[in-house]
Order: structure tokens, then sequence, then C-alpha cells
């Protein structure tokens, strides 16, 4: 492969396009100073090839063509009113400033967005309103509140190996999370479980919807 290609996208504001981030051969930066409103924003890249620097996204759809895996710059993003449509692994959204002391991971917040149509495993959602947002449906299940809910969410036998790999880790995610989604689908290939065991114990706790 040679040199990739920088698309640099900032101090703007865009509003009704449809938006593709989807080039192999490109680095994306989107920001800073960057608005898209009302777009559809088609992303087919890996992680490394997308760079969020601080930029507004507002009644946006995100197309996510491509599994997005481990991506923390969401966090660097203010997301308001959107929808999530693809599968998204390992991702944190909302505000985390701490994450690392840079300016772009100052600006990130989420509300009002709708994950419904989206498939999420291990996904965070930092320092934000849960109760503004709508999750996906089972076979995936969001956590409320995990850290503050950790002691009570051990105390029960949970299948396999989640109580062991999941549960007993709840109390170690950063202090900003506020919910976190898995896909019970992956666990219980992973976990050594099956979905319908983990629905029977997810049932009994109101801090989990799915």
């Amino acid at each position: 492969m040679g040199w990739l290609k920088n698309v640099i996208i900032e101090d703007k504001e865009i509003a009704n396009e449809r938006f593709e981030v989807t080039d192999k051969e490109s680095l994306y930066f989107l920001g800073p100073n960057l608005t898209l409103r009302h777009c559809t924003v088609v992303l087919k890249v890996p992680a490394r090839r997308l760079h969020l620097l601080g930029v507004r996204f507002i009644d946006c759809t995100f197309e996510v063509k491509q599994e997005l895996k481990n991506y923390q710059e969401w966090i660097c993003a203010s997301l308001e009113g959107c929808r999530f449509k693809g599968r998204l692994t390992g991702c944190d959204f909302g505000h985390w400033p701490e994450y690392l002391n840079e300016p772009a991971y100052q600006l990130g917040s989420i509300k009002d967005c709708d994950f419904s149509e989206a498939r999420l495993d291990a996904c965070r959602f930092m320092g934000c309103d849960p109760a503004t947002l709508r999750f996906p449906k089972w076979p995936c299940f969001t956590f409320l509140d995990p850290i503050r809910r950790a002691a009570e969410l051990r105390e029960v036998k949970w299948p396999g190996l989640v109580g062991d790999v999941i549960m007993d880790e709840l109390h170690t995610h950063p202090s900003p999370t506020k919910a976190l989604t898995y896909s019970a689908s992956i666990l219980a290939k992973r976990l050594e479980t099956t979905i319908e065991d983990i629905r029977a114990v997810i049932e009994k706790f109101d801090c989990i919807v799915y």
C-alpha cells in the first residue's frame, strides 16, 4: 500500500448531504469546528482511518457498513438526535474529558440518540443521561448505572463465564460510565453459555434494558 491520502474537513457546516467515509486509501480528519446537520453519514473504514477532532453531529443518521471496532474517538464528538445502524464493538460515546487531556476530548457529548437499529457489543456511554437514549433491543442488553449496581449484579449466579468475565469487572469501568451495552449472542459464544440462560438472569433486574 502506498501513502494514504489525508481528507481534512474542518471549519464549516454541512447540511442535508450524504457524507461518505468509505475510501480505504484515505485518512479522514473531521473537525475542528465542523458541524454536520441532517446528514446521512456512511462509515466503511476501520477505526484507525477515522479521526474526530471536535465535530458536532445534529440529527444525522450513521450507516456503519463495516463493523467499527474499539473506537474511542466518539467521545471527541457531540452527538444530538442521531440514529445509528450497523455493528459497533468496543466503542465509547459521550463525555469523558479525562481520557486524554486534549481539547477535542473535552467536547464530547451524547443525547437524544437512537441505537435501536444498531448492534452493539462492549460499548460504553459516558457522562450522559441514558434516559435520553434508545438502546438496541435483544439480543443486545444494556446495564444502566453499572458501577453503582455492580455489587448487586454480582450477587446472583450468572451462566457460563459471564460472572467471572463481565460482572466481576463492572466496578473497574471508568467513573463516567452511565450505561454499558453487550450482545448476548456474542457473550454466549465467548463465555460458554446460551442467550436463553443469559436472558433468564437479566430479567431479574430493573437496571438492565433489553
